[in-house]
């Protein structure tokens, strides 16, 4: 069943926009494709229009659109030109300007030679590349979107957070949809890991099939437009092979919080039945379609930390996807991983809330997460359960080798009855995501 294409708020972005409104930085808004970056930007412009901004003052250009798709640097440039307005400032929004070669050339020009506000999107980094930077003298800010947070999903999804009290007089959050039914948050949870947080799945239909009929677009839409042609228009000829690069994205896909070295996935590849000449890709080859897999936005890749030494260790990384929707697509809906999905969701919920998260090494043991915002630090552990004597020592282990005084949080979908382990604290993921 079809929905109406209205726009739904997103406000901690859009809160960053207004911040930033007439700022002379150039704000670029990043995120992977079909995010939500064009629709922020008609919310952007709700907004302008809200507070008086008339509708000669704001140009809007989708270089995505046949209007537009072959427009040159000094096409761009010109069309801008005739509609600026003469006596109020105007509000610039390019839409995937990196498909305007040479697009710096007319984003420096507007800069100087109107009273305007620019804002662009692009759905891979080379809008955020240092040649980037370096073409607008420093001039530029990022604003990263990513897909749907857990709490943005109920919105997206038509669901009501209501508050009700436990029996041990604590206030629990559960959920309504449209017909007044209930659910629990753990319930709601497993549904936005199962399909993802892709607005689109959840503004334009129920149906599932229809829904992973999306995804697949999307995943299209990124390995081909994002990946190899990109590739091919920068001259990389060592990108482009789509089976290559769907192995290696499905390994990581299936490997998500594990530690990898890319120097050893050529061997696991080339053993694959769809590695036609069974030849081992060389580790650069590996590197470089890893890095693109990054710059696209499909996959981040995370460092790790020595708590004690203090210093980011260069061996090994953990790669967590964008959206969990994704890699189900990839890996063919299966259930199965349930504690490296969450840690996946924590890993990105952790970045919205503007940290800089790292893994955390303690000697011989790992902490899933270092998350370090204005010089405060939180370690994390994140588990399914903590229900188990086993469990509870194995995910409480690292966290007592650590002995500042910094919070230690361990993060579960089913916590158990204690919430306290000599100041460890134990906390339901659901109600955490949705804090």
């Amino acid at each position: 069943m079809a929905r109406a294409l209205e726009l739904i708020n997103r406000e901690s972005y859009l809160k960053k926009l207004i911040a930033f409104k007439d700022d002379e930085m150039v704000k670029v808004i990043t995120g992977v494709r079909r995010c939500g970056k064009s629709r922020l930007l008609k919310l952007f412009v709700q907004y302008l229009q809200s507070q008086g901004v008339t509708t000669d003052q704001i140009i809007e250009i989708n270089l995505e659109s046949y209007e537009f798709a072959n427009f040159t640097c000094d096409e761009l440039y010109h069309y801008v030109k005739q509609r600026v307005c003469k006596d109020k400032k105007t509000y610039i929004f390019l839409d995937e300007l990196q498909r305007v070669k040479n697009f710096e050339n007319a984003v420096n020009a507007f800069r100087v030679d109107f009273d305007c506000d620019i804002y662009v999107t692009g759905s891979n980094s080379y809008l955020l590349s240092s040649e980037y930077a370096t073409y607008l003298s420093g001039r530029c800010l990022e604003i990263k979107v990513y897909p749907l947070s857990f709490k943005e999903f109920f919105s997206f999804a038509n669901y009501t957070i209501k508050e009700k009290s436990s029996f041990e007089g604590e206030i629990e959050k559960y959920a309504v949809n449209e017909k007044g039914e209930p659910f629990t948050l753990k319930e709601l949870l497993i549904r936005y890991i199962r399909l993802g947080g892709l607005p689109g799945i959840y503004r334009n239909t129920y149906d599932f099939d229809e829904q992973v009929q999306y995804i697949e677009s999307v995943y299209e839409a990124i390995f081909n437009r994002d990946i190899l042609e990109r590739a091919r228009i920068t001259g990389d000829k060592a990108v482009g092979d789509p089976i290559l690069l769907k192995r290696l994205a499905t390994f990581l896909s299936d490997n998500i919080g594990s530690n990898i070295s890319l120097s050893n996935i050529s061997k696991v590849i080339a053993n694959e039945d769809l590695i036609a000449d069974k030849k081992n890709p060389s580790v650069n080859t590996i590197i470089k379609y890893a890095n693109y897999l990054v710059t696209s936005y499909f996959f981040y890749d995370i460092k790790r930390y020595d708590v004690r030494g203090k210093n980011l260790l260069k061996s090994l990384s953990k790669y967590y996807i964008i959206d969990t929707g994704l890699r189900n697509y990839l890996l063919g809906f299966r259930s199965q991983d349930m504690g490296h999905l969450l840690e996946n969701i924590v890993y990105f919920e952790l970045l919205r809330r503007g940290y800089v998260v790292a893994v955390g090494k303690v000697g011989d043991l790992e902490v899933d997460f270092v998350a370090t915002k204005n010089g405060q630090k939180i370690y994390i552990q994140v588990t399914q359960s903590m229900l188990s004597e086993d469990v509870i020592s194995r995910e409480l282990a690292p966290l007592r080798k650590i002995d500042d005084n910094y919070q230690k949080l361990v993060l579960a979908l089913d916590c158990g009855l204690q919430k306290d382990y000599d100041g460890i604290e134990v906390k339901d993921v659901c109600q955490w995501l949705l804090n």
